[in-house]
């Protein structure tokens, strides 16, 4: 592997996981599947290979959240994780296919700009002026390759591309065929296409699915972390992860310290303290995982260049004003109220009570 690629596919960073898994998969595998839908299940969720290898876990929430995402995907029916920015949609989305088609690069990138091109086909416009429609001058689309070789195609933020856009994947996920009247030919899907696909619901630009649409998807809802356990073990294993990736020997964060900070995070987006007994004005941000993981790598990688002190609450604090701002500075007045009327009260809050209350 290229170290100076910035970021790997899923599918290189986690190869001796998918190889041991693949070497001892006796299970019956769907038509077209690299893996079993069973092993499938263990890369995602974690486990033990028979050789001892640890699997580690891509996916931290509700198992049977992971158990009907391989189970559409058998379907004919394709698969719409939807949820609010954050929910590791696309982490889910891309670890899926690594596993199911041994590689995640058949993509399309939903924007405002997506052309049906994107989800049909294009064509090379020198070829055409010059010998005419041939499928020589055909430009398949992630969408028709997927097709063609029987395989899952991602579209990442459906809900990003034009409506009249979208609904070119009407007659595709029904009929299971890509039209080319140009040549007067088409494509059929083979065993194993099938679009798996994302959208959130909170950013504005957004474009709504028409019905016909909705009624060819099997939508997933992807929650939030479930419990204050669970989104520690999600952000400090991305952590070390995205550390990896810089090869640059950064400074380890307490883990009393990433669990005080998720504490107000998730008090602020839910609008009720951690034991239920006091309300709290909320936040417009939701603070999920992914921006959590964001803010604490970025604190991590300027403490490193910038600090002689040991890393702890006055890095944290100082990065989580800053995503504050960011947002909003409007958000400012909710998290002095909250630092006033909640962390004071709490005597292992008080380090980060009189840091916030000094910055803000």
């Amino acid at each position: 592997m290229d170290p100076s690629i910035l970021r790997l596919h899923a599918e290189e960073t986690f190869t001796a996981e998918l190889t041991a898994l693949l070497e001892e998969d006796s299970e019956q595998k769907p038509y077209a599947w690299k893996l079993s839908p069973w092993a499938v299940l263990k890369y995602l969720w974690g486990g033990k290979t028979k050789s001892g290898l640890e699997i580690s876990p891509k996916y931290i929430g509700d198992r049977k959240i992971v158990e009907i995402a391989i189970a559409t995907l058998l379907s004919d029916r394709a698969l719409l994780l939807l949820g609010v920015p954050g929910t590791a949609k696309s982490w889910l989305a891309e670890h899926l296919s690594a596993a199911i088609c041994g590689h995640s690069n058949l993509l399309v990138q939903g924007t405002s700009g997506t052309h049906e091109d994107s989800l049909r086909y294009g064509w090379n416009y020198a070829q055409l002026i010059s010998k005419g429609p041939s499928k020589e001058a055909l430009v398949a689309s992630p969408v028709m390759q997927a097709m063609e070789s029987g395989q899952i195609v991602r579209i990442e933020e459906l809900t990003r591309i034009p409506t009249e856009i979208q609904d070119a994947l009407i007659s595709i996920l029904s009929e299971k065929i890509l039209p080319v009247p140009e040549l007067g030919i088409e494509v059929q899907a083979r065993r194993g296409f099938n679009i798996l696909a994302s959208a959130n619901d909170q950013d504005k630009g957004i474009y709504p699915m028409s019905s016909a649409l909705q009624r060819r998807f099997n939508m997933l809802v992807m929650p939030l972390p479930e419990n204050l356990s669970d989104e520690i073990r999600i952000v400090h294993q991305r952590v070390q992860q995205m550390e990896k990736s810089l090869n640059i020997p950064l400074e380890k964060l307490k883990e009393k310290h990433i669990e005080k900070l998720l504490v107000i995070f998730r008090e602020l987006r839910s609008g009720i303290s951690n034991d239920g007994k006091q309300k709290i004005k909320k936040t417009k941000s939701l603070f999920s995982p992914a921006e959590t993981i964001s803010m604490l790598h970025h604190a991590r990688i300027q403490h490193h260049y910038f600090s002689d002190a040991e890393l702890g609450i006055p890095d944290l604090a100082h990065a989580m004003i800053q995503t504050f701002i960011k947002d909003d500075p409007e958000e400012m007045n909710t998290l002095s109220e909250y630092n006033e009327s909640v962390l004071k009260k709490r005597a292992d809050f008080k380090e980060w009570y009189e840091l916030l209350k000094k910055n803000i």
